[in-house]
């Protein structure tokens, strides 16, 4: 079995992480932008806006699995969270549009003018203003994550009850965001963006840009985990994952621990979602889709539950394959996930890390006794 003490050990790999990203933030950028395109260094335009895609999932991941990991809730809904942070910053974008759309119309956004609507709603007030839209980012998944979590950890919701709940939410959110009604584009979402902050969106530099900044998110993301994991507070929520009963009888207030980490990983989502958008250049209901939570669960258990690094490095794999294999067998690809999940699950409990751990704990064979070395329970 391995100990929480090698998985403390493990956790060390964290700064080899954070020291990999920042050189990544600053590597990029130069491959992609200083170094000739000819050259067998240079790195594509495509490829930079792949990876920065990558990096905003794997800080999905790492939310995931800082309430999964090291609190025990499962949650099949953190879609939900990233996609109302990716809305956020995608509202934003589209009041930056003005009058450059398809109708000229300098408040409303183009779908609104060809459904005739008159007057912008209520919900999209301010969002022309970028430091207003960065809290919304923020706000928006934090008070969903707070109002869910308070009605379900007060009622003692826990295991597969409360997985079924969280995936409930993110399916009744696809629901009301896929109608017109409610004023977010409906099933076409919003896209056709053009800048933020004044600079255009669809340039080798701006890609670059957006790259570096998911890998420095990421690296704040790991370090607030780290620091919360690592905590007095942090040993407490190990406790509450494993033996939730023992510690209510102690005296804590289990909800309040549980309520915290999760809102804390619900932001994190939003943040995630909102460097996503930009760099995709769409946002629309599929991403509440509860099959997109699902998925980031695969790549929490291939990567290791409880790892922090794990879990980014388990994003990586597994969407550097499914990108792979969805252009080679793409009729494939889901029969192949789904078995990496099974798989991983029966032989790989701990996931990729958690498997590099167990090696670390394989005790060596003893060294052979001399002659002259005290044989045990012998007389001295």
């Amino acid at each position: 079995m391995i100990t929480a003490r090698l998985f403390a050990k493990l956790d060390g790999l964290g700064y080899v992480f954070v020291v990999f990203l920042v050189a990544a933030a600053i590597a990029v950028p130069v491959l992609a932008l200083a170094v000739p395109r000819d050259s067998p260094f240079a790195m594509p335009p495509y490829i930079v806006a792949l990876f920065g895609k990558y990096l905003c999932y794997a800080m999905l991941a790492l939310a995931l699995d800082l309430v999964w990991g090291y609190c025990g809730i499962l949650s099949l809904g953190h879609g939900a969270f990233f996609a109302l942070g990716g809305y956020a910053m995608g509202m934003y974008l589209m009041r930056q549009i003005g009058g450059r759309g398809v109708y000229a119309n300098p408040l409303l956004p183009d779908f609104m003018v060809f459904l005739n609507w008159h007057e912008l709603p209520v919900a999209w007030w301010g969002f022309n203003f970028f430091p207003y839209a960065m809290a919304m980012v923020m706000l928006v998944p934090g008070v969903l994550a707070f109002a869910f979590g308070w009605f379900a950890f007060r009622s003692r919701v826990n295991g597969v009850y409360l997985s079924i709940i969280t995936q409930a939410m993110t399916y009744a959110l696809k629901l009301a965001f896929f109608r017109n009604d409610f004023g977010f584009g409906g099933n076409n979402g919003l896209t056709d963006f053009k800048d933020i902050l004044g600079i255009p969106l669809h340039t080798d530099a701006t890609r670059a840009g957006f790259f570096s900044l998911s890998a420095l998110f990421l690296v704040i993301a790991y370090l607030v985990a780290k620091a919360i994991v690592s905590s007095k507070y942090g040993k407490a929520l190990i406790a509450v994952r494993d033996a939730e009963s023992r510690i209510r009888f102690l005296g804590y207030r289990v909800e309040n621990y549980k309520l915290f980490v999760f809102v804390v990983s619900a932001v994190m989502a939003g943040i995630a979602g909102a460097l996503y958008v930009p760099q995709v250049g769409i946002i629309n209901p599929s991403e509440f889709d509860p099959g997109n939570s699902i998925e980031a669960v695969i790549w929490v258990a291939v990567g290791g539950r409880g790892t922090l690094v794990g879990a980014a490095f388990g994003t990586v794999i597994v969407n550097f394959a499914k990108t792979y294999f969805t252009g080679a067998l793409p009729e494939y690809w889901l029969f192949a996930l789904g078995a990496l999940f099974v798989l991983t699950t029966l032989f790989l409990p701990k996931g990729l890390l958690g498997l590099l751990a167990r090696r670390r704990e394989t005790p060596r064979p003893p060294a052979a006794l001399s002659p002259m070395t005290p044989q045990p329970g012998a007389a001295e």
